[in-house]
Parts: structure tokens; sequence; C-alpha cells
């Protein structure tokens, strides 16, 4: 069956551009090209936005490869972690409205939810907390097989089955991992804040999300169930020669441990809305999201302020929330150290991805945006592709950037001087 190659389109007569030479996209058309000619990725939608105007947009493989439907630019998309920034920005709304208090303890709305520190002791988690991933919680992903989380049946927010009052109790049952405030480890914390910003407001978290993030923005294909499912992707994990389709439920090995799955999740209205991962949309609406966050945005949900306090890194680069070099805001990881980090975007990005094979970032120091979404578990989130999207996209903009905004060190020859 051959595959579909859509036409990229880098934009020759957008804005940034207009009087000079627009960039060559050809090594990032041969990235997306090669993944999908070896067989590491089924399908992928790549958007790249700089100086806020789409510069490339590609469409390329399969939506659908036994069926044969290629992927489109509104390909919807299972979107796991990519909800994390929208719930968080849905987060500070509430907290400019006095509905959310960052330093109040969760208990102020979810009194019940009281899990305690493995010695004894029952401390306060913040809302701060939940959202930089300091309150002492965890994703049963990140445990070994027989870990704590495993144990007690908790949901990561990715399969069906459990309400999400069912879910809160047994993630409270479950020792806290270290003392909140104390520590940093990537967790079910979105899930948990979801919940208690369902309670603060009185209504459920689909319906704050779309009245304080998406419906302002326009956002009109990003939601908890999925609308249109003719345009829903099929999901596919990693395999030898090529992807498996993925059922349901799946569990995909995952470091020393594994992530299930279960892709009709998607579709199933009375799955919990998982704050951390429950969402499904289109790459057009989340590099939407993405350019509201600019200074000279002129759609956006957020104030400047609160935009700094998401960007801010609040853990550190200790955190090494994605390796060296990189610490945690509200809903993503914030590079602070470049050089140590081994990448060519600029110090302050802001960064994240998604299980189901998705990968995302901001530069607001050089003004670039992209958006990688692919149907292909885990290597879309994690593996050589989205490396090799991030360093052709500075190549081709590094001639664009001014000199004190170019790569430096080993990237520096990603583009001429």
């Amino acid at each position: 069956m051959p595959t579909p190659h859509l036409a990229a389109a880098a934009l020759a007569a957008a804005l940034p551009f207009a009087h000079a030479q627009p960039p060559s996209f050809e090594a990032l058309d041969a990235v997306v090209d090669r993944a999908i000619d070896e067989r590491r990725i089924v399908g992928a939608v790549v958007l790249v936005a700089y100086e806020g105007d789409i510069v490339y947009r590609r469409a390329a493989g399969y939506a659908d490869r036994e069926q044969g439907r290629p992927m489109r630019e509104d390909s919807i998309f299972r979107l796991a972690s990519v909800t994390k920034p929208m719930v968080s920005a849905a987060a500070l709304r509430l907290v400019a409205q006095g509905k959310l208090d960052l330093q109040a303890p969760l208990t102020r709305w979810l009194p019940a939810f009281r899990p305690r520190l493995p010695a004894g002791g029952t401390p306060a988690i913040t809302v701060h907390q939940a959202l930089t991933h300091t309150a002492g919680l965890s994703y049963g992903f990140m445990e070994p097989a027989d870990g704590p989380y495993r144990r007690a049946g908790v949901s990561d927010g990715l399969d069906a089955g459990l309400t999400l009052r069912e879910n809160l109790r047994r993630i409270a049952n479950v020792p806290l991992a270290y003392a909140p405030g104390c520590g940093w480890r990537y967790s079910v914390a979105l899930d948990v804040l979801g919940g208690a910003m369902s309670a603060a407001t009185g209504i459920t978290l689909p319906e704050i999300v779309h009245q304080e993030v998406t419906g302002p923005l326009g956002m009109k294909d990003t939601g908890f169930v999925v609308a249109d499912a003719a345009r829903l992707v099929t999901a596919y994990q990693d395999g030898t020669p090529e992807p498996i389709r993925m059922p349901s439920p799946a569990d995909v090995p995952f470091g020393e441990s594994s992530i299930r799955f279960d892709p009709q999740r998607a579709g199933n209205a009375d799955a919990y809305p998982s704050g951390g991962a429950g969402m499904v949309g289109t790459a057009p609406d989340f590099m939407t999201f993405l350019l509201s966050l600019r200074p000279g945005a002129t759609s956006r949900v957020l104030s400047s302020q609160a935009v700094a306090l998401m960007m801010r890194d609040h853990t550190g680069p200790q955190a090494q929330a994605q390796g060296p070099g990189w610490g945690f805001g509200y809903g993503w990881s914030v590079l602070a150290d470049p050089e140590l980090a081994g990448t060519p975007q600029g110090k302050g990005t802001v960064q994240w991805g998604g299980v189901y094979g998705h990968n995302w970032f901001f530069d607001p120091t050089n003004d670039i945006a992209a958006v990688v979404f692919t149907n292909t578990a885990i290597e879309g989130m994690s593996g050589a592709f989205p490396r090799d999207i991030r360093d052709a996209v500075y190549a081709a903009l590094a001639p664009r950037l001014a000199p004190e905004r170019r790569p430096a060190g080993p990237f520096s020859a990603l583009g001429p001087p």
C-alpha cells in the first residue's frame, strides 16, 4: 500500500518573510518522509509558527493505515498529556476569578482527599503543588508493574471503567511518594485538581475548559469526547517491522513499566474527564492555544501575568522534567539550561507531549512554536522523530533569527551565519 505524502505548504508569502527569501523546509519534509518510510510512525500532522504566523504545515501518512484513510490537517487525535496545559490554563482563569487559590489546600474543595505520608501524618497539598507535580503523587506507569498505584487499581486517566470519585479514593489510599513541596514526580495531580475545579465551580471539568479556554479561543474540535468520529485517527503502538494497531485496552511497554490505554475512551461520554490525559483535539486547535501565549496575541484567555506564572520554572532544573536542564512550570516543562539540555531551543522554552504520540514546544525567546501530533505511541512522543523535527525547524529558521538568538554550541551549524 503506497504511503500518501501530502505536499508541504511552507508559506512563502507569510508576513515574516515578505521582504526576505523564505526559509527552506526541505530538511523538515525529509524528517517526516523518513519516519513514515521507515515505518516508525503511521501518520502525522506537523505545524510550525514563527512570529505568530504559520510558516509550515504538513499532514502525512495515514490516519488509518488498514482503511487507507490519509492523514488530514484537521484529523482529531487523542491528546493524553497535551490535556494538561489547557486544564492548567483553565485553573489560572479560576484563580483570577477568585474561585481557586494557588496556596489553598485541595481539601478546601475535596475534603475526603487526604493521602498520608509513609511514616504517618496527613500533609496539605496545595493547588500550586498539584499544578507543578510537587504534590507527592505518582503515575502507575512511572512505577514497576507491582508498584503501589497498580496494586491499588489507580487509573492514569487513559483507560475507562472508574468514576473520578472512586479514582480519587484509590489515589488517597496510597501513601505519598514524598512530602508535598519536597520533590518532583510526574503524576495524576491534574486529575485530582480537575476534581477540585469542578467542586469549586459547581460545573464539570469539560464545561470549565470549554468556558474558560477552548470556547473563547475558537478551538471547536477540542474537548473531552470526540464530536466527529469520522475524523478521529486510529491509534497505533510501536512494533516490528511496523507499528501495531492498538487494541482496547492495550498495555504498551514504557521504560521498565507499561502504560494502560483504552482508545475507545475518546468516544465514551461516561468516562471520567481526566484533567491530565482525557481530551481530544486537532493540531491547528492546539497551535491556536500556543499562539495565544505570545505577548502580542490578539486572541488570548490569560493575562500577561498569568502566562508568565505558567511559564516560570517553579521547580528548578533539578527536577529534570525532560532530562538535564529542564524544570517545570504549570502544565509543561520549562527549559532552564539549553546547553545542559543539548537543544537549540531558547531559554524559557516550554515543551511537553502526549503518550499517544505527540510533542510540541513554544520558544518565546525565538518566537517559534511547533506542534507535532502523530498516531503512533511511543515514537511520536519521545523517539527520534520529535528530536529530528525540532532540529530541522531550527535549521530552517536560523537565518531569520537575530545573531544573539541563534542556536549556540553544537547547534550553531544548524543554519548559515
